[in-house]
């Protein structure tokens, strides 16, 4: 990665606009109709935020079964966004691999679902 690569610098109130919460997968789901390999997913943020669909490109790294259960985090904050016949409410957070697969962000302590990225 060169200095091209990343962002434009922002300031802290710009970072603040982007609502970044932690849920729980309730539910996933093949998503055949997906351009790229994805599966649909049910997360669940919580009582003030609640469930939320989200459609992820990772099937590379994981099984309908390894997901269940899983805590990740997504931008709750966009505009729902059509994929294929889904509307997708919620940005899944990733990083790529090194041949470009998604790996999700996670935590590595029980947190209360809802709380914000900060």
């Amino acid at each position: 990665m060169s200095a091209s690569d990343l962002a434009p610098q922002i300031g802290f109130d710009d970072f603040m606009k982007v609502d970044v919460r932690i849920g729980r997968i309730i539910k996933a789901e093949p998503f055949p109709e997906a351009r790229k390999p994805a599966y649909k997913l049910t997360i669940d943020f919580g009582d003030a935020i609640g469930v939320k669909k989200s459609s992820a490109q990772i099937t590379h790294h994981y099984t309908l079964d390894q997901l269940d259960g899983r805590k990740v985090a997504a931008v709750v904050n966009f505009p729902p966004r059509q994929i294929g016949p889904m509307m997708s409410e919620v940005l899944t957070l990733g990083f790529p691999d090194a041949e470009g697969n998604v790996v999700l962000v996670g935590v590595d302590r029980d947190l209360p679902l809802g709380g914000r990225l900060f």
